[in-house]
């Protein structure tokens, strides 16, 4: 499945969010990743997420599509994210 991750963390705990999204995901710009990721590496990133997180302060958003095929992407501006991963 094709994912889309933000998040807001607490200023403590953000590095490790961080390190724990880039081992799944490809970072694109502050605390936004995208990617494919399987189904089981889905479920390790949220758990490990939710193992970091505190629910009162910190967020997590995860926008899931099957099929990329309907779907695109248009950046403007400056690009921050890595070029090598282009939906």
């Amino acid at each position: 499945m094709f994912v889309i991750l933000v998040y807001d963390f607490n200023e403590k705990r953000v590095t490790k969010a961080l390190k724990t999204c880039r081992k799944y995901l490809h970072w694109v710009q502050n605390s936004v990743f995208e990617g494919e990721i399987s189904d089981a590496n889905y479920v390790k990133l949220k758990e490990e997420l939710k193992r970091i997180m505190d629910p009162e302060e910190d967020s997590v958003v995860l926008y899931t599509f099957r099929m990329r095929l309907y779907s695109s992407r248009e950046e403007i501006g400056l690009k921050k994210g890595g070029e090598e991963f282009i939906v």
